[in-house]
């Protein structure tokens, strides 16, 4: 794929539904009594294997457009799943399954067997689980177990172990706590308690008891993290605004517009709707030269899928912006701390890489040329903002990638 320049981007435009809350949509009605609709779902590779794998665990699922009809397993069948590419179908599964008497397998592509399961499999263990991992990555095999509930502090911000902890807790003895010191998205716990679940939040620790989930209507928002991509459009372009309609805005998920606020963009949020999830429609409007930007570990969490887009879009301001407590980065598709610096090199930037971070030396632009998306989509869609506003236009290698969590993408941008 080659990305011209362009000197305008003013659009108004809906963004692909969220990638977590597909995920968590499918997969928790899956394993609930009754029938549920998850209206606008993501239909990206990823959330395709969560419907696999649940398909083959014995939930009856129904795709049609964007709307995934979902009738729950009564009980979870002996299955060898492929999660594929997706690390969110891999260890919230693993903590779903751990105490539903099933013996289960979940593999994946390369890419998913090099990420790191051992974060995930440790606190499992901890509560009784009987799961067995390859060096402490995918396959796992997971056999029948009886759970007790434990009180885990978390070592680093992840709503992905999170999740599986949380998961795991609803077919446990006893209490489930999960404490963590950083706050991470939390799309799970919202939706537990959607579904019946007894959970509860007391300061920064989330508890769980044993519970059974009911079937809930979902209709899922527009992906921030998908939107990002298009807000980076507006900051890169000289004349750049754009506003995307119906986009999510939990808390935990929108540090990417307190980053493109100190950056100097206008950013204003209208027709805001409460809810489990709020949403609304977010404008994002370049008015005058970007300003570099500091990103610490606290927070991180908020804004971790948003990184290396925010890298390529520093590059446009004059200045450094330093990004540090990110080291979760190099265990993503790719090791996105090297593929972020590889791609602004690149395309004639400035970046060096930092054991749990990276520092882009903005120059107020980038010529453009060839860059490898390693097969990562984030990095694929953050070179084709960025070439937006180089001099040359950039190819991009792999863009086919940007289909797992945001298909139609190109067509969207150009």
């Amino acid at each position: 794929m080659f990305v011209r320049p362009v000197k305008v981007f003013d659009r108004t435009l809906s963004t692909a539904p969220d990638k977590s809350i597909t995920h968590r949509a499918v997969m928790f009605n899956a394993a609930a009594e009754g029938e549920a609709v998850v209206e606008n779902a993501l239909l990206g590779g990823d959330c395709r294997s969560t419907i696999s794998c649940m398909t083959r665990l014995g939930a009856r699922i129904e795709v049609s457009g964007g709307t995934v009809r979902v009738r729950g397993a009564k009980r979870f069948a002996d299955a060898a799943l492929d999660a594929g590419n997706s690390g969110t179908t891999t260890r919230l599964l693993a903590g779903l399954l751990a105490g539903r008497g099933v013996n289960a397998s979940i593999d994946g592509d390369g890419s998913l067997r090099s990420r790191p399961m051992k974060r995930v499999t440790e606190p499992l263990c901890a509560m009784g689980a009987d799961i067995e991992s390859t060096d402490g990555r995918a396959p796992l095999y997971i056999r029948p177990a009886k759970l007790h509930g434990i009180d885990y502090v978390m070592p680093v911000a992840s709503a992905q172990v999170k999740s599986a902890v949380l998961l795991a807790g609803l077919g446990a003895d006893g209490e489930t706590r999960v404490t963590e010191s950083v706050p991470s998205r939390d799309h799970t716990e919202l939706m537990l308690k959607a579904m019946g679940a007894d959970i509860t939040k007391s300061g920064s620790s989330v508890i769980v008891r044993r519970s059974e989930l009911r079937a809930t209507d979902v209709r899922v928002p527009g992906d921030i993290s998908a939107a990002a991509f298009l807000f980076g459009v507006a900051a890169v372009v000289p004349c750049g605004r754009v506003t995307v309609t119906e986009v999510g805005l939990n808390p935990t998920r929108t540090g990417v517009l307190d980053v493109l606020c100190r950056m100097g963009l206008e950013v204003t949020r209208d027709n805001l709707k409460a809810g489990a999830e709020p949403y609304g429609d977010v404008t994002v409007a370049r008015v005058g030269a970007l300003r570099p930007f500091t990103i610490t570990a606290g927070e991180v969490p908020s804004l971790i899928d948003e990184i290396p887009l925010l890298a390529a879009v520093a590059a446009y301001a004059e200045g450094d912006s330093v990004i540090s407590g990110a080291e979760e980065l190099r265990v993503k598709e790719s090791d996105r701390v090297e593929t972020t610096v590889v791609m602004i090199r690149a395309m004639g930037g400035e970046a060096e890489a930092r054991p749990d971070g990276l520092v882009v030396r903005g120059r107020g632009g980038l010529k453009g040329g060839k860059v490898d998306s390693f097969g990562d989509h984030r990095i694929a869609m953050s070179a084709a903002v960025a070439a937006l506003a180089s001099r040359d236009g950039c190819e991009i290698l792999g863009s086919d990638s940007a289909a797992i969590s945001y298909p139609g993408f190109w067509e969207v941008l150009c």
